[in-house]
């Protein structure tokens, strides 16, 4: 049957670059020939060593290969090809229409297989079909991409220019292999940071394995990484292929790294050089593609120089190093973050929490957070959970945190001994136009009920307050003549 020609629009959008493989002159001119009137771009090999060495250089949309080639099976080939491109579309040609044949071919990956000799429009179906499931799989490849990483990104929530700078780092790096060191204090959200840079690059698809180095015990840190054989030590009644190799394709996240024993270190950066790892008690070694990032709270150059951490492991992980703004430096983000938590208790509590009043607001910005983010989280969280209306007030805070004295409250009375009773006229004169009641209250360590009783008995009332019953008391009825 002739095939019909194709329009030169179809041909620029359908071209793709596909492999032959056949030392049939004859079979491999053909294929050619309907191939490159197709529009495709067409590469034929006569070997199988020939077709190897193509697939290890290039990467090809489809390679279309014979059974027997005279120096290897064309299984081989397939094998080769899906190796070095799992997304690669694979059609075996064979003489022989054996069961056996077939089958191993699409066990050893290939999408399909036509019996020679062919019909050309049954073999240019083939192509077809096989070169529009790799599309699909590309467009889905990307769309997942897209999708984490816009959810990873939409997590590190904020405007502040802190933030601003850490996501154009994040998009620095999500598309390239190097390993990342990533610091910040306890809280800041470094293990986000690590899922967003996986999430958001090539290896989105592959596994991320994230383990606390600080959380494992030392005697078993170096069997958990690395795996073991079996039999390697009392208990070890099975293997384990260890972490680095169940991450590989992937991304290995090492949080409080500084945490790891030195011996385990020395081993880690083996790994890292030669990207080869192997088990406790094995004599093998197994090839790993692992991306390591790794995270630390303490000052890991310090700790190289002072000898509590290697240097030269130090040097490896440090390609780049992506430093986490502390919750206090991030200004207004208070309030982003604060809403977001709030919005999520809610509906996984099915509470009826709807907003946060000012003072709630206030009181939270007050706040120097030396927990960062993940202290935010858990007293919003408490906060929605004992909350008795539709609005989170500052009431809800007390006992939460506890606002430390200000330096400008210090030098105000430093030098100058005060009793209580002054100290906390003190307090109130300099801070009730710019405080809550309940910062207020929390400064001095009070309730709000004997603050308000104190502004009331000295006459310190806050605008439109005089006259008001206390805050915690019931109200005064009203005088009648």
């Amino acid at each position: 049957m002739t095939t019909p020609p194709i329009g030169e629009s179809q041909r620029r959008a359908s071209s793709a670059r596909i492999l032959v493989v056949d030392d049939d002159h004859n079979v491999g001119d053909c294929v050619e020939m309907l191939l490159l009137r197709r529009g495709h771009e067409c590469v034929v090999t006569r070997t199988a060593s020939q077709a190897l060495e193509q697939i290890a250089g290039d990467e090809f949309d489809l390679v279309i290969t014979d059974l027997r080639l005279p120096d290897a099976s064309g299984l081989d080939v397939v094998a080769a090809a899906k190796q070095a491109h799992a997304e690669t579309q694979v059609i075996l040609m064979t003489s022989f229409s054996s069961v056996e044949s077939a089958i191993e071919a699409l066990r050893r990956g290939a999408n399909d297989y036509i019996i020679k000799p062919f019909d050309n429009d049954d073999f240019l179906f083939s192509v077809e079909r096989a070169l529009g499931e790799r599309r699909t799989r590309k467009e889905n490849l990307a769309l997942k991409r897209s999708l984490r990483k816009a959810f990873a990104q939409n997590e590190i929530i904020g405007e502040s220019e802190g933030i601003k700078r850490l996501q154009a780092m994040i998009e620095r790096v999500v598309d390239t292999d190097t390993n990342v060191l990533i610091q910040g204090e306890s809280g800041t959200g470094k293990e986000l940071v690590a899922q967003a840079i996986h999430f958001g690059g090539s290896r989105a698809n592959r596994p991320f394995v994230p383990v606390n180095c600080g959380a494992i015990p030392s005697e078993l840190i170096e069997s958990e990484l690395f795996g073991h054989a079996k039999g390697a030590y009392t208990g070890a009644v099975t293997a384990s292929e260890g972490l680095i190799r169940e991450a590989s394709g992937g991304t290995l996240f090492l949080d409080e790294i500084s945490e790891m024993p030195l011996n385990v270190q020395v081993k880690l950066l083996r790994v890292i050089q030669e990207r080869q790892v192997r088990p406790l008690g094995s004599s093998h070694s197994y090839s790993t593609d692992t991306r390591f990032l790794a995270a630390s709270n303490r000052n890991l150059k310090e700790s190289a120089e002072n000898g509590s951490f290697r240097a030269d492991l130090f040097y490896r992980l440090n390609v780049i190093t992506i430093n986490v703004p502390p919750l206090r430096d991030r200004g207004g983000d208070i309030e982003v973050l604060a809403r977001r938590f709030m919005q999520q208790c809610s509906r996984k509590f099915g509470n009826r929490v709807r907003g946060m009043r000012q003072d709630f607001i206030d009181l939270l910005k007050q706040y120097s957070w030396p927990g960062n983010v993940r202290e935010l989280q858990n007293v919003i969280e408490r906060a929605v959970i004992l909350a008795e209306s539709d609005l989170l007030t500052a009431a809800e805070l007390e006992d939460m945190i506890a606002l430390p004295m200000t330096d400008e409250l210090v030098l105000k009375i430093e030098g100058a001994p005060l009793s209580i009773e002054e100290y906390i006229r003190e307090v109130i004169t300099l801070y009730q136009d710019s405080h809550s009641e309940t910062a207020l209250a929390a400064i001095l360590g009070i309730g709000r009920k004997a603050l308000w009783m104190r502004r009331r008995n000295w006459g310190l009332y806050r605008d439109g307050d005089r006259g008001t019953s206390a805050p915690d008391g019931p109200r005064r009825p009203k005088q009648t003549s």
